[in-house]
């Protein structure tokens, strides 16, 4: 296999397609049954909250989409996320740096992260999962060392709270955390699709061997892979600490699971070398909508985490059929 011919286009097949338009269904199919069972689902308000609490999910899962087709899995989004908006709390509010700084910090941290993991991976040969789990137990204890377990409000910073919540648009009142989340989506697919990191994404997820004999770096692009997925998840920590106005140090342990659910309800195949952009994003719409029908219908906290573990497991059941199925 030359790695030359390994183009995003050849992923775009028939099964692809028709697994983006079984989630779209599906996508459609829930939000007709949340508005039959409660009149309150389809009130403007709580579509605002779907969308906002997309964001979130969403930046994180497009960031989860790259590592994924490389065939590889980060489960350190959740608290790296949360790490991300420690430091940029620290920044803003306790060295009362512009607020701009303390964007950026929150963002290169994520990367910064993600870079760590990408060594480990392609250096020390630590399997994917076990090195991102141990990144998740360190941010999250770096998480609640450097905020001392407390958290950070940005109370006397309140521009900040408009970078998610503001309206860029006030006439339709969606909130900028959700542009930001279309906007990074595009940028994502042009990045997928159109530059030598996307392609290389795909080829080494498809044959990770033949892309080294074809004298591609893997160990580089692996690492700035997961590089750019930390940078993502750094955007969604900065996007979670303006909607809550506050850094939680215990907050963000189990979206990991949201946003790799996600990633494979779109489309991604955990074996790597397939997945699109427009898929991560219609199931991140799915997993908010789910969320929300469950809690408009008053189901209790609890029985919620468990529909949404169901819908982990038929996921990639989902996608272990599709695997078998392209294997014939």
């Amino acid at each position: 296999m030359s790695v030359e011919t390994v183009k995003p286009k050849t992923v775009k097949t028939i099964n692809s397609r028709l697994q983006q338009f079984l989630a779209f269904g599906s996508l459609v199919m829930l939000i007709i049954f949340f508005s039959i069972a409660s009149p309150n689902f389809m009130q403007w308000s709580n579509i605002v909250g779907i969308l906002l609490s997309t964001a979130v999910i969403g930046i994180l899962a497009l960031g989860a989409t790259f590592i994924i087709i490389t065939g590889g899995i980060d489960l350190s989004v959740g608290t790296v996320m949360t790490l991300s908006s420690v430091m940029t709390g620290l920044i803003i509010v306790n060295a009362d740096l512009p607020i701009v700084v303390g964007i950026i910090g929150g963002i290169l941290t994520g990367a910064f992260c993600g870079m760590l993991c990408g060594l480990a991976i392609t250096k020390l040969q630590i399997p994917p999962f076990v090195a991102t789990l141990a990144m998740m137990m360190i941010a999250k204890g770096l998480a609640l060392v450097l905020s001392k377990a407390a958290p950070i409000y940005f109370t006397d910073h309140p521009s900040f709270s408009k970078i998610s919540l503001g309206n860029i648009i006030p006439a339709i009142s969606i909130p900028n955390a959700v542009f930001i989340f279309f906007i990074l989506g595009i940028v994502a697919a042009v990045i997928l699709s159109k530059t030598m990191l996307g392609r290389f994404n795909f080829a080494i997820g498809s044959n990770e061997e033949a892309t080294k004999l074809s004298g591609v770096n893997v160990d580089r692009w692996k690492v700035a892979i997961y590089s750019l997925a930390g940078a993502f998840t750094g955007i969604a920590g900065v996007i979670m600490a303006s909607r809550l106005n506050s850094a939680q140090p215990a907050l963000g342990q189990g979206y990991e699971l949201e946003a790799i659910a996600a990633v494979v309800i779109g489309g991604t195949s955990l074996s790597g070398g397939k997945g699109t952009i427009v898929g991560t994003i219609i199931g991140a719409l799915i997993m908010s909508v789910l969320t929300n029908g469950l809690r408009v219908l008053s189901i209790p906290q609890e029985w919620q985490t468990v529909v949404v573990g169901i819908v982990i497991i038929l996921a990639v059941y989902m996608d272990i059929l599709r695997r078998k199925k392209s294997a014939k």
